[in-house]
């Protein structure tokens, strides 16, 4: 049963769009079986408008054991999963309440917040801001790496290889996981509080949602639905084929992971009670590391598509929704370095746009506005569409082939993700 999909999950509520009147669309359970692009491990999808969920469906397998047939699970809507950079954008809205709070200031010199001075090395005299950093135009890089271990501290492991120093701070964009330790870093320092537990306490909380950064925080009911990624291949970076699908994140075996941190070594002690916050923002993934499902993610669509309130409770004013929105950066108009091969080609605050040119996946003009994710086999996104009143969820758990191999017909986006988006938004 290695690589076969058996069985796929049942349709999770209603319907999602007629199908097109001239090209019928894929349902899930074909574009999971390869059409197009290579198989998938599995996929959910959700759409909301300003009041709810208007649909929501789901393929393939969450849990995939050819040695145990009997452990595996469907996929579900429900099911959550390591989301990948989407998780910036929910790290943004909880930074952003802490600027509305007046805890945090967009345009104040995060040096303040940290605690020591944080400086392009080639541009000491251009303060890094907030604003800059949610904006990927701090000029920080990921070259000297971004994910540090309990004992590091960020002051001490940002280092020569972690600026560009051709332009200055605001004059660059180079989308960089780093920056949003940073982020983490000084909201614990401003707030005294573990980011894991801060982002509970300012996100998961009211939003309503059994979500968590690495872990930290989910039920056990939400662990115990896990969705494990996969690819097969035997290696992380590279594609060496494998027959069978490899687990890379999260085969919890119905439990959270004994430590929910990465360590210096094999075998150190995991005592997160040492840990002062304000030293490593990185630890817990702000970057990549939010669990959530399909289902929760719409929750965040909604509450971007009605500007910052969901179900009678206001998370965010509409003015700092609008501003998350409001373009910073677009292709052409300043130099950029990483682009994402040029699917990114206009930013906000954490926050993606779509401008054509690439990052625009439909036969039709779009006015898009969200965050991709990608890492570990997974490919995610979420979108609104403010002109049309809709939000659109989807997740992939796992690819069979390298996707490099199956690229978009449209756009920037791979061939599965361009079906996928075509079935949930398509007209």
């Amino acid at each position: 049963m290695a690589g076969s999909f058996g069985r796929t999950a049942a349709f999770a509520g209603s319907l999602l769009l007629a199908a097109c009147a001239t090209a019928p669309r894929p349902g899930l359970p074909a574009i999971v079986a390869g059409d197009p692009g290579p198989e998938l491990a599995g996929v959910a999808t959700v759409v909301v408008d300003r009041r709810g969920e208007v649909a929501a469906e789901a393929a393939g397998r969450a849990l995939i054991d050819p040695t145990e047939p009997g452990r595996e699970r469907p996929m579900g809507v429900d099911a959550p999963a390591r989301i990948a950079s989407i998780s910036k954008l929910v790290t943004a809205i909880g930074a952003l309440r802490l600027v509305e709070q007046g805890v945090l200031d967009l345009d104040r010199d995060v040096s303040d917040y940290l605690g020591w001075r944080l400086r392009n090395p080639a541009f000491p005299d251009r303060p890094i801001t907030l604003r800059l950093l949610l904006s990927h135009r701090s000029t920080l890089l990921d070259d000297g790496g971004y994910f540090f271990p309990l004992g590091a501290t960020l002051r001490e492991s940002i280092g020569d290889k972690s600026w560009h120093r051709a332009n200055p701070p605001g004059g660059f964009f180079n989308y960089t996981n780093l920056n949003f330790g940073v982020i983490a870093t000084a909201m614990e320092r401003a707030t005294g509080e573990r980011f894991d537990r801060l982002m509970q306490r300012l996100v998961m909380e009211p939003l309503k949602v059994d979500a968590c950064y690495n872990w930290s925080g989910c039920s056990n009911a939400a662990a115990s639905r896990a969705a494990v990624l996969y690819r097969k291949s035997v290696d992380e970076e590279g594609w060496t084929p494998s027959p069978d699908w490899v687990p890379q994140v999260d085969d919890l075996r119905g439990r959270p992971p004994a430590c929910l941190v990465r360590l210096p070594s094999p075998g150190a002690r995991c005592d997160l009670e040492t840990y002062r916050p304000g030293d490593n923002g990185t630890l817990f993934s702000p970057q990549g590391g939010l669990r959530i499902s399909a289902r929760d993610l719409g929750r965040v669509a909604r509450l971007l598509l009605n500007e910052g309130e969901i179900d009678g409770v206001r998370l965010l004013r509409p003015e700092t929704v609008r501003a998350m929105l409001t373009p910073h950066w677009r292709w052409g108009e300043a130099p950029a370095g990483e682009t994402y091969g040029g699917l990114m080609r206009c930013y906000g605050l954490s926050v993606q746009c779509t401008i054509g040119g690439g990052d625009t996946p439909l036969d039709r003009p779009l006015r898009w506005f969200g965050h991709m994710g990608d890492a570990y086999g997974l490919w995610s996104g979420l979108w609104i569409d403010p002109a049309a009143g809709r939000g659109y969820v989807y997740y992939v758990t796992g690819t069979a082939e390298n996707p490099a191999k199956h690229p978009g017909r449209r756009s920037k986006f791979h061939a599965f993700e361009e079906a996928i988006l075509e079935r949930v938004a398509g007209e």
